[in-house]
């Protein structure tokens, strides 16, 4: 298994991996679809951001990115995984990457808007919640998560 920086040509795969890992919660396909423009990875992100991909035997199990706010907050924006390999340790293995990737720069914080069914996840792995908003689906609110280092 290896972390590989992705290339613009594994848009669609991120793509479809992001949008199963988010199915994985219960989101019906037509929810999905209306968050279509915000689940799809671009070759221009890929391209523009920070991107990192989990491959074993060539097959793309998750990956996650993250963007440079300013000098001194880091965003991680996204983290998805196959739903077959939730749950079994590769979400810690890429956060405990992307903590690493970072360990160089100047970095005061890291911020996160993360899934509602995620949130315990993250608080393992060291983030707090500091705030939360309502997404488009009424009642559900998306947890704004902070590690600061």
């Amino acid at each position: 298994m290896t972390l590989e920086k992705a290339n613009i040509t594994d848009n669609e795969i991120l793509t479809s991996i992001t949008k199963k890992s988010k199915a994985y919660w219960g989101y019906s396909e037509e929810q999905i679809q209306k968050w279509d423009k915000n689940l799809t990875i671009s070759q221009d992100y890929i391209r523009d951001h920070n991107v990192f991909k989990l491959v074993d035997n060539e097959l793309i199990l998750g990956y996650y990115s993250y963007v440079f706010k300013d000098e001194k907050v880091i965003e991680l924006d996204n983290l998805f995984i196959l739903p077959e390999y939730i749950g079994k340790g590769f979400g810690k293995y890429l956060v405990l990457d992307f903590l690493n990737q970072i360990k160089e720069e100047k970095i005061e914080r890291i911020i996160l808007d993360s899934e509602p069914n995620a949130e315990n996840f993250y608080v393992k792995m060291g983030f707090i919640k500091i705030g939360e908003f309502e997404t488009s689906i009424k009642g559900r609110f998306m947890p704004i998560m902070e590690m600061k280092l």
